[in-house]
């Protein structure tokens, strides 16, 4: 019983259903164009929203030849440390508590 072997296919490696009886989902094809002039279709969705550009295969960035592209959304400029600290001080303060904390480090030198 040890040397038999289990033969057969690897369990829920493949399927064995047939597309036959299955509508697949409505798509709709966008063009896509490189700027070394190579174009290709990506399907999408087709209640999807299509993106003006997509990563091409070779790397670039393909542009939509077709229909619209959709506006670019406003991107809000990363806040910095800085600024945040800017929320909460005032340069003016800022600047005095810069004066105490060197006056405070020069009196620990002169006293070690």
């Amino acid at each position: 019983m040890a040397d038999r072997v289990l033969r057969g296919s690897r369990l829920g490696a493949v399927s064995y259903e047939t597309d036959r009886d299955h509508d697949l989902a409505p798509r709709r094809m966008a063009k896509y164009r490189c700027d070394n002039g190579e174009v290709f279709d990506i399907p999408f969705a087709d209640d999807a929203e299509i993106p003006g550009t997509w990563l091409c295969r070779n790397g670039l960035e393909g542009t939509l030849v077709e229909g619209t592209a959709p506006e670019a959304k406003k991107v809000k400029p990363p806040r910095t440390h800085w600024d945040m600290l800017l929320e909460r001080r005032s340069k003016e303060e800022l600047e005095q508590l810069l004066k105490e904390r060197l006056d405070l480090l020069k009196a620990k030198r002169r006293g070690a």
